[in-house]
């Protein structure tokens, strides 16, 4: 999709591009096939932006690990645009301990300033201070859930919700089930969890399929 800024309350037209899914984008030596029909906002001029978007955004993920990793881009992304983040990302990886919860939660004042004056990622401290936070935060909702996946699916019902939108301008940037699951988070006491971001996060993980009908990908990930 079109390049866009990701403000804290991201602006209109939304564009489904605010989140992220797991690693293989760039892990991935495979090119685009430019043959395929794709959502309007993929460029495979961009390689790198076209395998997210073949590969990640909207499959289902369970693992909690990789909740967390959508949990922390996703905070970092506010105010910037989505290729901004994507091209860190591995230095956010590095960053951050393989986006390893555990160990997040327990940063120090010492850790805190390395990351600040870390030139692979966002430099901006409250956005780092909320990644510690919502590590701990993280970490309390699998022990009262058994899981962050059990937690988060429960929202929709335990199944991804199968949108069928023919035109980017029909997505919406909001649903009810981000605004409850932004409440609950914030409750619990995440930050950068408002209701847009959180819907971006549904999207991406895959407790949404918000590809347009025609894309190749709406197919392959909606029930037969």
């Amino acid at each position: 999709m079109a390049d866009r800024q990701y403000s804290l309350l991201k602006p209109a037209p939304y564009h489904p591009e605010g989140c992220v899914y797991h690693w293989l984008v760039g892990r991935s030596s495979r090119l685009p096939q430019h043959n395929l029909r794709r959502c309007e906002w993929v460029s495979v001029d961009d390689p790198t932006y076209a395998r997210y978007h073949d590969e990640e955004w909207g499959v289902p993920v369970h693992s909690d690990q990789k909740f967390f990793e959508f949990l922390l881009l996703e905070g970092a992304q506010a105010g910037l645009s989505w290729r901004t983040i994507l091209k860190r990302r591995e230095n956010y990886r590095m960053a951050f301990d393989g986006f390893d919860p555990q160990s997040i939660a327990v940063y120090d004042e010492r850790k805190f300033r390395r990351l600040l004056s870390d030139a692979g990622i966002i430099r901006n401290g409250i956005k780092i201070r909320a990644a510690i936070q919502n590590a701990r935060a993280f970490l309390q909702v699998q022990r009262d859930f058994d899981s962050f996946d059990a937690y988060v699916w429960s929202f929709v019902d335990n199944r991804p919700k199968i949108n069928s939108w023919r035109r980017l301008e029909e997505i919406p940037a909001t649903s009810a089930e981000s605004a409850a699951l932004s409440k609950d988070l914030r409750q619990r006491g995440f930050r950068f969890v408002g209701p847009i971001i959180c819907y971006a996060f549904m999207q991406a993980t895959g407790l949404v399929n918000d590809h347009l009908t025609y894309c190749f990908r709406y197919r392959e990930l909606s029930p037969t």
